[in-house]
């Protein structure tokens, strides 16, 4: 399976039109790829909160229609990042779109965990409340975004559905980096899935990004990793790595806490 992973440079300077319309041709240009994959909130940038309300969206608007065209045109899987979601009652959500090669919309995925503790996105938007998860034809995706990286118990809920390659879209801070790193290979050494943890370049809102979007298999080894800067991270794995990992070393077997009660 190949992944082409879209580590984009979030700049003030750059409108959001601007950066839609060139991430657009950015995905259309990985035709060939099987998954495509941007960043968290890469419109307008993960810490630009005073424009979340201003360029916040409808689920289908014109990140939708643009995403979906680009998906189409270049015949891939795309998870479009994520996005200002504007909802009907006026809620804000951090929100991910997932696209079939045809372009049709196959997963929406509302950020769960909210970062900023009692600032920014934490006040200011709404909060998922479902796991979701994504069957290609290769892999079942499970989908999460930047703080969720966090919480584990969000990533054994998507592997006890059915995930297998854990995608992370994220805007996350060059001066946590290190727990980028070391946060995305836990999550694919604890769940024996592979981890494709995207993330934006640039200074936004005075914050630089930490880039280095990572893909890690499921013995936490890094097969690829991005630095700083823009790039477009590809990267060939064989998704049947995860039910050899798990059938040769059957850890998840032996758990005995969080398991759901027999019914």
């Amino acid at each position: 399976m190949r992944a082409s992973l879209i580590q984009i440079a979030v700049d003030p300077d750059e409108s959001v039109e601007a950066r839609r319309q060139r991430a657009a041709s950015l995905v259309v240009a990985q035709r060939g790829s099987d998954l495509v994959v941007l960043p968290e909130l890469w419109p307008v940038g993960a810490f630009a909160y005073t424009v979340f309300e201003e360029e916040a969206e409808p689920l289908q608007g014109p990140t939708h229609e643009v995403m979906a065209k680009a998906a189409a045109e270049a015949g891939v899987w795309l998870h479009a990042g994520s996005f200002v979601e504007r909802a009907p009652d006026g809620t804000l959500y951090n929100t991910t779109l997932v696209f079939a090669p045809d372009g049709g919309r196959s997963a929406v995925y509302r950020k769960i965990h909210r970062f900023g503790f009692d600032k920014g996105e934490a006040v200011m938007m709404g909060a998922g409340e479902e796991l979701v998860t994504v069957a290609l034809p290769q892999t079942t995706l499970g989908l999460a975004t930047c703080y969720d990286l966090r919480f584990p118990e969000q990533f054994r809920g998507l592997v006890d559905a059915g995930a297998e390659t854990l995608v992370v879209a994220a805007g996350w801070p060059e001066r946590r980096r290190a727990h980028w790193t070391l946060l995305a290979q836990a999550r694919a050494v604890e769940n024996q899935a592979y981890v494709l943890a995207v993330g934006t370049a640039g200074t936004h809102a005075d914050i630089p990004q930490a880039g280095h979007t990572i893909v890690v298999d499921p013995w936490g080894e890094v097969l690829a990793e991005a630095g700083s800067d823009e790039e477009i991270l590809t990267v060939e794995f064989d998704p049947a790595k995860v039910g050899a990992t798990r059938e040769q070393f059957p850890a998840l077997k032996d758990r005995r806490l969080g398991l759901a009660p027999p019914s």
